[in-house]
């Protein structure tokens, strides 16, 4: 029988009872090769049994794939799951590589209808703006995601990749519920600013990448020899050229706690992440993704590893010596207008 994770209330006591982790499905359409479907549609099964009740996704993961994906699965389980989507991040058909950033009310309006459409469900349960444009105001922005919230259209309001002074300025015009931004043994940006803010306001920490898009998995020697170029990590900065061997042998701490504690990696790198919740006294959960059941039971485990002081000492260098940023272009990321 699957041990279930602990539980928290997403965003404080008036929030839905999920799962201490969640679960990105974001690989599951696109950005990491081919998907075979029947064994990711058993690895969302394995996710409830483990008690990993947040499932995370977006509109523009697949251009809607994603969310079509998860819509046999949320009609079976509607009752069982807190289900998070995002908007804001506007692709095109005809041309692959277009990407611009959407947060005018008509957009947001436009948005949650296809996704409501997509996902067969009446109400999104935290609705998250994917990336926030400095050019149009929370008052704009946020407050056309209040307005679905009393519309019934969505439960929650939730921001991604925004600074600890724009998450209180949103705050202003409507309760956030949850702050979803990188966040893992590679990437400590949102320390500057955004985790602090997000303690002090009450608001639940929703790390994606807590496993470094895999990098933190161990599974790496040279990942720019080692990924196809289906997989969109072949163009990032941490996983290419001279980074890539640079980046790799930063792990050998994590390797060490890891065998010390009989356990892999990924396990050490996400219980780092989860234990960020006593460091920073607020809610923490991550969002690994995976297609597989066994690596969705073992990032699972990982909410039970508990590091030392002197383990999470070994491994605070880490982030500072991490070669490459984390995107090619950081310019929509929190991180650019700190």
């Amino acid at each position: 029988m699957t041990t279930r994770i602990d539980t928290v209330r997403l965003g404080g006591q008036d929030g839905p009872e999920i799962g201490v982790q969640g679960f990105g499905a974001m690989g599951i359409s696109e950005f990491y090769g081919d998907t075979d479907e029947a064994a990711a549609r058993d690895t969302l099964d394995a996710a409830l049994e483990a008690g990993v009740t947040l499932i995370d996704t977006a509109d523009v993961y697949g251009s809607g794939a994603n969310e079509e994906f998860l819509a046999p699965f949320l009609a079976q389980h509607r009752d069982e799951v807190t289900l998070a989507t995002k908007f804001a991040i506007e692709r095109r058909a005809d041309d692959p590589h277009y990407r611009a950033i959407r947060n005018d009310r008509a957009y947001i309006r436009q948005a949650v209808e296809g996704s409501l459409r997509r996902l067969g469900i009446e109400t999104i349960d935290l609705y998250y703006m994917h990336r926030h444009d400095p050019e149009v105001p929370f008052a704009e922005s946020v407050g056309a995601m209040a307005e679905l919230v009393q519309e019934g259209k969505i439960r929650y309001v939730g921001l991604s990749e925004v600074t600890g002074a724009e998450l209180r300025e949103a705050y202003a015009v409507h309760p956030i519920t949850a702050l979803q931004s990188e966040w893992s043994l590679f990437s400590r940006d949102v320390e500057r600013s955004a985790v602090g803010a997000a303690a002090e306001l009450g608001v639940t920490f929703v790390p994606y990448s807590p496993l470094g898009r895999g990098f933190l998995t161990g599974a790496f020697a040279d990942a720019s020899k080692e990924l196809s170029s289906g997989d969109f990590r072949a163009y990032q900065p941490r996983f290419s050229g001279e980074n890539a061997v640079r980046n790799a042998a930063l792990l050998a701490p994590v390797h060490k706690i890891a065998a010390d504690h009989g356990a892999t990696a990924a396990q050490v790198a996400l219980a780092w992440v989860q234990q960020r919740a006593t460091v920073h006294g607020l809610t923490v959960v991550p969002i690994p993704g995976t297609r597989k059941r066994t690596r969705l039971e073992e990032n699972a485990a990982a909410t039970r590893l508990k590091l030392t002081e002197s383990e999470l000492a070994e491994l605070e260098p880490i982030a500072s010596q991490v070669a490459g940023d984390r995107y090619p272009d950081m310019r929509s990321t929190a991180t650019a207008r700190e």
